[in-house]
């Protein structure tokens, strides 16, 4: 049943006229017209007695009238409810360990400020990992630090590549190097994040390539501690920029310039193409895109 013919019926019933129910509806009389008539014809009953030019209900059409302001009222509640509530849910998202920090841990009292009514969860996880609960519907969306990936089972809200560095602490020997050898550099100490984690299980891919290795004197997944470990002299790592680029502006750790050992990165936001995009998941997709993407 077409609940706009039931508001016809409503306006004809009140204004006791399809002329002036046409009118405030801005309808044809004929439109009005055929719409009670429908209406009737889906009920089995006559709603209206017509005589003379003045138009009355019939018993089954008061009956009937009762039924239809509970439904228009209703249908109003549910288009209410749906506004009030058009920036308001839960949303799952799993991304990188080392994206966590730059998500949070600026703008997100603003974003709250903005959504009170939007919670969310942040698993960090690896990529085969996000890719997993994506595909089982455990999470709304994921954002990756990885190799670029395109399938079309995905959407893909924003991509960039990301650029990654050695670093090393500003008053270490290595600080001053004006060139390394990738055989010189895995000599050295390193601080990485836990292993088959996105950017480390690249490098571990491309050293792989040339027949080499690196066995990391710490694994952990907190890109800070990592950072404050590297600054400290404890060994050097190898991190994304958004990671060390404060900083590096700040003088407390150095990119080392290695050659011989490009590796490409790729931030991407993506969600399966068979899931809803509710409006509170486009809320927090457009501030995932505003906060990790230039």
């Amino acid at each position: 049943m077409d609940t706009k013919n039931l508001t016809t019926f409503i306006y004809v019933a009140e204004l006791r006229s399809f002329t002036k129910a046409a009118d405030r509806l801005g309808f044809s009389q004929s439109t009005v017209s055929f719409q009670i008539k429908q209406l009737e014809k889906e009920l089995g009953s006559q709603l209206f007695e017509r005589i003379n030019h003045t138009v009355h209900l019939t018993e089954k059409g008061r009956e009937v009238l009762e039924y239809a302001h509970q439904v228009n009222r209703m249908t109003r509640e549910l288009e209410d409810s749906m506004k009030t509530k058009a920036a308001a849910g839960h949303i799952r998202l799993a991304t990188a360990d080392s994206l966590c920090t730059s998500l949070l841990s600026r703008g997100f009292q603003h974003f709250r400020s903005l959504y009170p009514d939007i919670t969310l969860k942040i698993i960090a996880a690896g990529t085969e990992e996000m890719f997993r609960l994506m595909n089982h519907n455990e999470v709304d969306a994921i954002l990756t630090l990885d190799n670029h990936i395109y399938n079309a089972e995905y959407r893909i809200v924003r991509e960039e590549k990301v650029q990654t560095y050695f670093v090393a602490g500003a008053g270490t020997s290595l600080a001053s190097a004006s060139s390394l050898s990738v055989q010189e550099l895995i000599r050295q100490p390193f601080i990485l994040t836990e292993k088959g984690m996105s950017y480390r299980r690249l490098l571990e891919e491309k050293l792989a390539e040339l027949s080499l290795e690196v066995q990391p004197v710490l694994e952990i997944g907190s890109t800070e501690l990592i950072c404050s470990l590297v600054e400290q002299g404890a060994g050097i790592s190898f991190l994304p920029d958004y990671v060390i680029k404060d900083r590096v502006k700040a003088g407390t750790l150095v990119c080392l310039p290695v050659s011989g050992l490009e590796i490409q990165v790729w931030k991407q936001l993506l969600y399966h193409r068979n899931k809803w995009v509710s409006p509170q998941m486009e809320t927090v997709l457009k501030y995932c895109a505003s906060r990790e993407f230039s």
